[in-house]
């Protein structure tokens, strides 16, 4: 395994790193000076949160260390086709706009899942926070063992398991103890400062390596356009997914996974996701709220093709000498996965090295802050103060806040679970940084949305078919891994794999089908539940 060299991260580097936590406990007390006197305002910043602060913030919670790393590793080892992700997500933030987030804002729910129990029944509301909790630790779990992978390589030179542990521990830490400082408004405030911080870094990327490679823009695209005599474009965006013998079920990201698979999961994360909903729940009204899930998608975009198109002149920096000539690097290149981490360590210059590593930083704990907010708020509303009710405003806060030590502790140990779980897997198909960490999103999207569909377009749905769904959705996902269903099918039928997308549709159709054999109650009939009666945004 490649250590990196001794000088590769220098004082001055240290010392612009330095300056990004320094900015962080700044920032973070100037933001905590207002008190946190209820749960209103610790986890929905008393409704007063203007449009465009929660649309970066959606936008930094949705770019996590695995777009930093994984976009430029997807764009370095493929093409662009993961852009056409944003087909899906588009179409699920407009029907998330037009239909869900009017009904949170009418319903007056602190969390979404509140809005279960007025249409189904508290265990439905229970099972579903519960469902979400753990998803969560899945997805923002993976996420800090992703973040890591750099962290270790800064802190001790390599990767290897013992030393990865260390930086999850670290990272995790470092997110708990800043999400303590002032709840939600906090959060969505230090996004704001952490998307600029990591764009710029994206951007001074993109600029040194625009420099380090000698030839002009018309060379690198036609090195892009034909990089090799069987190999296809690097600048592919749209794939079909249909090849000579039918739908190819092992790709990722096509039209035909946008517009099923990748629309089921980016409607459960805009729509059934507390983590990224509550962020719109702290606008002044549904129309605010809805508003700032289309600009977050509009600013989204470009920031995605951003560090895609760092991927695509990693690429020629790293796979086309030709071009490169006596620019050629110094260091060779390294296993996909650490790519542009090897990238900053070895080839930035000293200080701009220290701010692409806080940039990397800001975009895993602008994600591991806002995961944990949202798992405190969830606790609190949806378990404690139905155990423990009646009591002060001031006591909810507080318990919300050990919710936040106890949940990040949880997190911290998935991260390390992921230490070993991904590095087992990291050399089959489509181990991807960003398909694992969209892959662990599916066991707890795939019921979660089944559930919402049913509750909000139907009228049906029973505590006991949520239960079932839910748990249904989690199973039928474990089931399609490679690795169950290898051990569970006879050899004499054929290997399957399939991408995650498709896991997602085939688990939520299961969970939906599951979910609308219940029969609901009258007294849960009676809310508005079907939401073709609700019209626009509010």
């Amino acid at each position: 395994m490649p250590t990196l060299a001794v000088n590769a991260f220098t004082s001055l580097d240290w010392l612009t790193l330095a300056g990004y936590f320094l900015l962080l406990l700044v920032s973070g007390f100037v933001f905590s000076r207002k008190k946190q006197q209820d749960t209103r305002e610790y986890f929905l910043g008393g409704r007063q949160m203007p449009v465009w602060a929660v649309a970066i913030s959606v936008v930094a919670t949705a770019t996590s260390a695995a777009t930093f790393i994984g976009a430029p590793q997807m764009a370095y080892m493929g093409d662009l086709t993961y852009l056409s992700a944003n087909i899906a997500t588009i179409i699920a933030v407009l029907l998330v706009a037009a239909f869900f987030i009017p009904v949170f804002y009418r319903r007056n729910v602190a969390t979404v899942y509140e809005l279960l129990e007025q249409q189904i029944g508290r265990p439905a509301k229970v099972a579903a926070s519960w469902t979400f909790m753990i998803g969560r630790v899945f997805a923002s779990g993976a996420r800090i063992y992703i973040a890591a992978i750099p962290a270790a390589l800064i802190l001790f030179r390599d990767p290897h398991d013992a030393h990865l542990l260390i930086a999850v521990g670290v990272l995790t830490m470092v997110g708990i103890f800043y999400t303590l400082v002032g709840g939600i408004r906090s959060v969505i405030w230090t996004d704001v400062i952490q998307l600029f911080i990591f764009v710029a870094a994206a951007g001074a990327a993109l600029v040194v390596l625009v420099h380090r490679i000698p030839v002009g823009a018309d060379e690198i695209l036609h090195s892009l356009q034909h990089p090799g005599p069987d190999e296809s474009s690097k600048l592919t965006v749209l794939d079909v997914g249909v090849g000579v013998g039918g739908v190819e079920f092992s790709k990722y990201y096509t039209l035909l996974t946008a517009l099923t698979g990748l629309l089921l999961l980016n409607l459960a994360a805009y729509g059934t996701d507390h983590d990224m909903v509550q962020r719109m729940l702290t606008c002044r009204s549904a129309a605010r709220g809805s508003l700032s899930a289309i600009v977050a998608i509009a600013v989204n975009l470009p920031i995605v093709f951003l560090f895609m198109a760092v991927g695509l002149l990693l690429y020629v920096f790293y796979q086309r000498p030709d071009l490169m000539g006596s620019a050629a690097p110094v260091y060779p290149p390294v296993e996909s996965p650490k790519i542009f981490v090897s990238f900053i360590l070895h080839e930035m210059p000293s200080g701009l090295t220290g701010l692409l590593m806080a940039g990397l930083f800001a975009a895993a704990l602008s994600s591991l802050n806002s995961a944990l907010n949202a798992m405190g708020s969830t606790f609190v509303n949806d378990f404690y103060k139905h155990v423990r009710p009646g009591r002060t405003e001031s006591h909810y806060v507080l318990i919300g806040r050990v919710a936040v030590i106890g949940w990040g502790v949880v997190l911290g140990l998935f991260a390390c679970f992921c230490v070993f779980w991904h590095g087992r897997t990291a050399d089959e198909p489509g181990q991807e940084l960003i398909n694992f960490a969209l892959a662990v999103m599916t066991f707890a999207y795939s019921g979660l949305v089944a559930v919402f569909l049913t509750a909000m377009f139907t009228r049906r749905g029973s505590n006991r078919s949520v239960i079932a769904a839910l748990l249904a959705g989690f199973l039928v996902t474990l089931i399609q891994q490679p690795q169950i269903w290898s051990r569970i099918t006879p050899d004499t039928w054929p290997e399957m794999r399939l991408a995650f997308p498709w896991q997602m549709l085939i688990a939520t159709t299961a969970a939906f089908a599951i979910c609308c054999f219940g029969k609901r109650s009258c007294a849960s009939t009676s809310q508005d539940a079907p939401l073709s009666t609700v019209s626009g945004v509010e």
